[in-house]
């Protein structure tokens, strides 16, 4: 009788669990990559080279020498000039762009080196409500043009911007004007401003310092331009070429000087100051 009896299966749970955040999926060829390569690479994917947007804080790691960036004006605030209200409150979306990002605005500057060299260095941060320009972004990109005119040292700046802020009206179009000014008064003084645009650079920060550079670099495959392809598509009612504003495109059509890989970025801008910087020979 027991020659029929059924076995009763042992069920194991042999599912290895695998924590969260060790792998990335890259936006552009959809490859799956452990994330330290990408780290180690500079946050740049091995696959494809596309570039992912960083942080102004891994920016500076990147671009400056270790420990050698020195903070200004970190506690400027923006206000609400205008008590401006969508879904909700200015000062909500503020606060709340402040928990998510851990920033008070979408541009840091201070002093730096790179390589040893001296420079006054922006950067801006996509991660705080889209990189957008208002009063108080205005106000630390014209006073780091003001430190560095003062110093008589080199400008960096790094965009990365969806443009101007609609939430503070005029007073975030005026910045386009006053950035503009303050980054000219270099010129007087014969020293050099680099401009570096980071993906997406568009509006208001293409249309005023963002182009203004004495040499203008961009990431490769970097979004470029003043409005967006969508609308120019719908304005113009035609269809635009597949790599219409990416950074390879905007080079071969005279917008700016270089395309450069971040891994080389830091050498590239030594070598560009050296050159700037270096007296006459007669």
């Amino acid at each position: 009788m027991t020659w029929f009896k059924k076995k009763k299966e042992i069920k194991t749970d042999k599912k290895v669990k695998i924590p969260e955040g060790l792998w990335i999926k890259c936006d552009s060829c959809k490859e799956i990559i452990y994330k330290k390569e990408i780290e180690k690479n500079f946050q740049v994917c091995p696959k494809c080279n596309y570039h992912f947007r960083i942080s102004a804080t891994e920016r500076i790691q990147f671009i400056a020498d270790e420990g050698s960036f020195v903070e200004i004006d970190s506690d400027l605030a923006t206000t609400d000039p205008l008590e401006f209200k969508d879904s909700i409150s200015y000062k909500e979306r503020l606060e709340e762009n402040f928990r998510k990002s851990g920033l008070k605005e979408a541009v840091i500057y201070g002093n730096a080196t790179i390589n040893g060299m001296p420079v006054v260095v922006a950067i801006m941060d996509f991660s705080f409500m889209g990189g957008s320009m208002g009063s108080v972004v205005g106000e630390k990109i014209s006073r780091a043009a003001e430190l560095a005119l003062e110093q008589r040292m080199p400008l960096l700046t790094v965009s990365s911007s969806g443009g101007a802020r609609m939430q503070e009206g005029m007073f975030s179009l005026m910045q386009m004007a006053k950035v503009s000014a303050a980054v000219g008064k270099l010129k007087e003084i014969d020293m050099p401003y680099i401009s570096i645009l980071a993906d997406p650079t568009f509006g208001g920060v293409t249309a005023s310092f963002a182009m203004l550079g004495d040499i203008i670099i961009a990431e490769p495959k970097s979004l470029i331009g003043f409005a967006g392809p969508r609308v120019i598509e719908q304005t113009i009612k035609q269809q635009l070429p597949e790599t219409f504003q990416r950074a390879e495109f905007v080079l071969e059509h005279g917008m700016i000087d270089l395309v450069v890989d971040r891994k080389e970025l830091k050498n590239t801008i030594y070598t560009l100051l050296q050159h700037l910087t270096s007296p006459v020979q007669e």
